[in-house]
């Protein structure tokens, strides 16, 4: 197939933001259009600038940012039913927000123009057509959504043709058919799309949402069948069940259907834009989302693994590498010594000509994930799982003991006691190590018993090893594996640490959370400390550079470089 050119239109910050739990700042939404930019989408769709403030705020704020691909639109409605167009608020609210691109949304369904505007269909039509008209006369470049296209194609062709025609001849430059109700499939799409691009001479986009789970697929398939402008939303964000998610639409065209979509080089940044707009949404990152999920390209069966082994390829529908992820080989209980010999081999460890060691590493992993443990998600605590039982773990310090003890002050509720004065929690905890033949106590405090230990551990080991200085926490999970027993529960806690080149996740498991945490953190320390190479003063066996180290791994997303 042909290179045609195909419009990228992100509606992330408008119709994604209607996400429940989705709510970003204007600093955010200036974050995320900036993301976008770098990826080099070509429209980003900011928001309805006649609808609230912050939308209002957003606009203006954006007129002093220098996009270097994108163009910026404002979306808003036709006028209303009986209005002017020079009286219409909404559309001056367009026209005041002063981006390049404004785009409209008017019915195409008869049952909406009958009972949600409770208007003639005539006098419909004249309000897409006026709406238009006014602000193509402004110098504007048009773009008509056509809300509810496909259900009112299915109940009167007729009358939603007649509105992409009142559009166009008004001086639309775009007619996007939606999917709003986001039921149509993709024989459907298919079909329509193609008999409305053979009868328009304006150029024809689409909008999906996913309520039957198609709406990256009839995306694909709506381009196939002559649409020039795809719309969507980053990694899937909108109300109900999402909009199209932009990115697989992107990686499906360009890897699969040869479209060149964004500027050159770019596609390799997929998976650190998703993974940035994510962050900055403050939602949870999907492991399974296509192409850009670290889940995407992972292996977990043992069968599976031992072929992966042998032909990189054999598993992955694309090169990982080409939108920015990569693959990896998981250990669980579902793994066999395959899983065991590649993930290690991943790490920098070969097992190889060692069988019983590679055995003998599953058993413990079988157990382990028994009782709770997950590995596929801690590749540090793998990793330091691996170098004990090959007894090529060095000791960085020994524990003697640790104590926590939980205060609060004031017997009052929100952040108040009695007498009206603010009340709090505080933690302390006092940790004792052996460092070779030194024996050292330190105290630390701190937000919650775990924040406490961190504290307390950092302090006792900052003197021997300064490179802690350079680790820190970035995130902390903790799970109740089996609610039905209460109090006593066991308690799986993962804590993800960083340094300046990269993160690593350990688990602790435990029926008792400060227990488990206590793991996770001093695994996550182990691993920082064995990361930077320094020299162990709790045993008397050095780093070594082969199994001591572990190798350079392949780059994952950095959620900083689009930002």
């Amino acid at each position: 197939m042909g290179a045609r050119k195909v419009e990228i239109y992100d509606t992330t910050l408008r119709d994604g933001s209607q996400q429940v739990g989705l709510d970003l700042t204007v600093a955010d939404k200036l974050r995320v259009a900036a993301a976008l930019d770098g990826l080099g989408v070509d429209v980003i769709e900011g928001g309805w600038p006649g609808s609230n403030p912050k939308d209002a705020e957003f606009f203006d704020r954006a007129k002093r940012m220098s996009f270097k691909h994108a163009a910026l639109a404002a979306f808003g409605a036709t006028r209303a039913p009986g209005r002017k167009t020079g009286d219409d608020a909404n559309l001056r609210a367009l026209l005041d927000a002063e981006t390049p691109i404004v785009t409209l949304v008017g019915k195409a369904w008869t049952l909406h123009v009958d009972e949600a505007l409770r208007t003639t269909r005539e006098e419909n039509l004249a309000m897409v057509a006026e709406s238009v008209a006014y602000l193509a006369a402004a110098g504007r470049r048009v773009v008509f959504d056509a809300e509810h296209f496909f259900d009112g194609y299915a109940a009167d062709r007729g009358y939603a043709l007649e509105v992409l025609a009142a559009a166009a001849d008004a001086g639309a430059d775009t007619l996007v058919l939606c999917d709003t109700n986001g039921g149509t499939l993709p024989d459907d799409v298919s079909r329509i799309v193609a008999e409305v691009t053979g009868r328009s001479r304006t150029a024809v986009g689409v909008h999906f949402h996913n309520d039957a789970a198609c709406a990256v697929a009839n995306s694909v398939v709506a381009v196939g069948a002559g649409v020039l402008h795809v719309q969507g939303a980053a990694n899937g964000y909108g109300e109900r069940c999402g909009n199209a998610d932009l990115f697989s639409v992107i990686a499906s065209l360009e890897l699969k259907r040869g479209h060149s979509l964004l500027p050159e080089g770019r596609l390799s940044a997929l998976a650190t834009t998703a993974r940035t707009i994510a962050e900055l949404a403050n939602l949870p990152f999907e492991p399974r989302q296509p192409y850009v999920g670290p889940s995407a390209f992972t292996t977990k069966a043992g069968l599976h693994a031992s072929a992966i082994a042998r032909r990189p390829d054999a598993y992955s529908h694309v090169d990982p590498s080409v939108v920015g992820n990569r693959a990896r080989v998981l250990v669980s209980e579902l793994a066999g010594r395959s899983n065991v010999l590649a993930k290690a081999a991943e790490l920098g460890l070969d097992l190889s000509s060692d069988p019983d060691l590679a055995g003998q590493v599953l058993d413990e992993v079988k157990e382990a994930e028994h009782r709770g443990y997950a590995f596929e998600a801690a590749d540090a605590s793998f990793e330091l799982l691996v170098r004990r039982r090959a007894g090529v773990l060095p000791s960085w310090f020994e524990l003697e003991g640790y104590r926590v003890v939980v205060e609060r002050s004031g017997r009052g509720f929100q952040g108040v006691d009695p007498t009206g004065q603010p009340s709090f929690d505080r933690s302390e905890a006092i940790v004792r190590l052996r460092l070779r033949d030194d024996r050292v106590v330190a105290v630390g405090e701190g937000v919650g018993p775990v924040h406490a230990l961190d504290q307390a551990l950092r302090r006792g080991l900052s003197e021997a090893y300064p490179e802690l200085a350079r680790i820190h926490l970035v995130d902390y999970k903790v799970r109740i594996l089996d609610g039905r027993a209460a109090t006593s529960a066991v308690t799986r806690v993962m804590l993800t640490s960083a340094d300046s080149d990269g993160e690593w996740t350990t688990v602790g498991v435990s029926d008792d959370i400060v227990t488990a945490s206590w793991e996770a953190l001093t695994d996550g320390v182990v691993f920082g400390l064995l990361r930077a190479g320094a020299e162990p003063l709790a045993s008397d066996q050095s780093c070594d550079d082969r199994l001591a180290r572990p190798l350079e791994r392949a780059a994952g997303p950095d959620i900083s470089e689009a930002v």
